[in-house]
């Protein structure tokens, strides 16, 4: 599989007790979350399956030891992972956004999709399962499609590179470049064109994906210029819009799509960890304790990273009690700043390459 890299910077209450549990090979009854085995982009019968880019940008000043940060996380069991994050949201309430512009645009946005030549959906390569919406292979049915994983300078080359081989497993090619692989995806759209008398027109191309995974910084990449508002926030994309790409290519900008209602808890969590659901929706002292706790799992961080980076101690079992120290630390006991700063450095790459998902095995 070949892949191109191309550069591209990119209120709920109290949980009942003090902290937010650990799950134990003791728990008489963890009931884990069962383990996905697949996911939206996955070629289906009815439908050809997609091409994949992995989209990055610069390189960290830590990629210096990439070799030994892939040799660690090949030791990390991600199923257990999945199932810790699991049992730590259960005593949280449900994460949910669906705002109204998010509903209207999924409407605006199916009826559009029926124009299109090719639809690029945009996922988050630090979780691109929980960044997969469930219902884009019924939208999507039989049309063309690329594959874009953003924030590739976000994750180590051994994240990359799994993703990689999940997604060539499942039949899905890399690609060279996105501008001309869209345009050599519908080129057969003025062949059919031309055969039936009628005049070429450009190549309608669609922006796909859930809220703030990069789909109007990839437009303006693509453009080399800002037509299209972007900020590192869900939610500054409110309408759809057509831009042209040179003569040939015109892309639909779209504002992110999220499912009415997320089943999957540990997934929310993880769209909260990475600034890809709206705030509203989430505890930022739940969020946080959750992440901590994730972190201090982690060969590639661990406790001291935490430790050193906050100087207070961590406590494995419990992140909360970690916030609140680094609240009493830092911010006069303020555990919503101390909780936002945990979330922000995270969002920063302050911590290194951290993905939060690994291919299902």
């Amino acid at each position: 599989m070949t892949v191109q890299l191309s550069g591209l910077w990119l209120p709920c209450p109290k949980i009942p007790t003090h902290c937010i549990q650990r799950r134990t090979s003791s728990d008489p009854n963890p009931k884990l979350s069962p383990i996905k085995t697949g996911i939206s982009a996955a070629a289906s019968l009815s439908s050809p399956p997609p091409t994949i880019q992995i989209v990055g940008g610069k390189t960290p000043r830590w990629r210096e030891n990439e070799s030994v940060h892939d040799a660690v996380e090949d030791k990390i069991d991600w199923a257990e992972m999945d199932a810790d994050i699991y049992y730590w949201t259960r005593a949280l309430r449900p994460v949910q956004w669906y705002p109204g512009h998010i509903a209207k645009t999924e409407k605006e946005l199916k009826e559009q999709l029926k124009l299109m030549d090719v639809v690029i959906e945009v996922r988050d390569a630090r979780i691109p399962l929980s960044t997969t919406h469930p219902q884009m292979d019924l939208w999507l049915g039989n049309r063309k499609r690329v594959l874009v994983l953003n924030r590739e300078d976000m994750i180590s080359t051994g994240d990359r590179n799994a993703w990689a081989m999940y997604f060539s497993r499942q039949g899905i090619k890399g690609t060279m470049k996105l501008g001309r692989l869209a345009k050599s995806l519908a080129a057969g759209v003025n062949v059919k064109r031309r055969a039936k008398g009628l005049l070429p027109r450009p190549v309608r191309a669609g922006i796909v994906g859930y809220p703030n995974v990069g789909k109007s910084s990839l437009i303006n990449r693509l453009l080399k210029r800002r037509l299209c508002p972007a900020a590192p926030r869900p939610g500054v994309t409110r309408e759809l819009k057509w831009v042209h790409f040179g003569k040939d290519l015109e892309l639909l900008d779209s504002p992110g799509i999220l499912p009415m209602r997320i089943s999957d808890q540990a997934a929310a969590i993880k769209l909260a960890i990475c600034d890809d659901i709206g705030e509203r929706s989430y505890d930022v002292a739940d969020v946080a304790a959750i992440l901590v706790q994730i972190l201090a799992k982690l060969p590639t961080v661990g406790m001291e990273a935490l430790e050193n980076r906050y100087k207070v101690d961590v406590d494995v079992q419990c992140g909360k009690i970690f916030i609140e120290k680094v609240a009493l630390r830092l911010f006069n006991g303020d555990v919503h700043q101390a909780a936002f700063r945990v979330l922000s450095d995270f969002r920063k790459g302050k911590f290194g390459w951290v993905a939060l998902e690994r291919p299902p095995r």
